[in-house]
């Protein structure tokens, strides 16, 4: 009897935890990729990308925080694998590049947490002595880093999502770029990808 009521216990708590997680996913639960305008298919595999930089949409992501006041633009991916393969996305190398051609790597979400939080810088700092603020890091919130694209393996017609960030301020017309997407079985890689970035219709 004891033994019964330890595993429902357990089994209440799980699910308790269950339905917590699936509570907080309904919080922010992106649509498939195919059903974004900003999208492209190499390979049976459809990555769509959209630049979220207006409040309506980075507040649907990171509740009271929009990380373009402080200079950081959140670009939101899916990536849809309609292969009968498992992709390896451990790799991955995503680069944001501006109407001018300016090439801008992703900054890891850990680091975005860090960042002083200057409102939309226009010109990145030169100056290499870091800067010590006392008062809290408005990017130090956990959607920054739990809302980041973290999948490591993708089953075959299982679909990922999540977000990458750019020290930058969007304008339309400009490019995101993907690369890293291999078969996990052979390590072949998948086309690169190259998506234009438009407004949100």
């Amino acid at each position: 009897m004891r033994a019964l009521s330890i595993s429902l216990i357990m089994f209440m708590a799980a699910a308790t935890l269950l339905a917590d997680n699936n509570k907080d996913a309904a919080k922010f639960s992106p649509g498939p990729a195919s059903s974004y305008p900003a999208k492209q298919t190499n390979d049976h595999v459809t990555v769509a990308a959209t630049a979220y930089d207006t409040e309506e949409l980075a507040h649907s992501a990171f509740g009271k925080l929009n990380p373009n006041q402080y200079g950081v633009l959140p670009i939101l991916i899916i990536i849809q694998n309609d292969t009968d393969k498992v992709l390896k996305l451990d790799h991955l190398e995503a680069q944001y590049t501006g109407v001018d051609g300016r090439e801008i790597e992703a900054t890891p979400a850990d680091e975005v947490q860090t960042l002083g939080g200057t409102e939309r810088p226009n010109v990145p700092t030169a100056n290499p002595i870091p800067i010590h603020r006392k008062h809290k890091n408005p990017l130090n919130v956990w959607e920054i880093d739990g809302r980041s694209f973290s999948a490591k393996l993708l089953p075959a017609h299982e679909s990922a999502h999540g977000f990458f960030y750019f020290q930058t301020t969007h304008r339309p017309g400009s490019k995101f770029y993907l690369t890293g997407i291999k078969v996990a079985a052979t390590g072949q890689d998948i086309f690169y990808f190259e998506i234009p970035l438009e407004n949100p219709k």
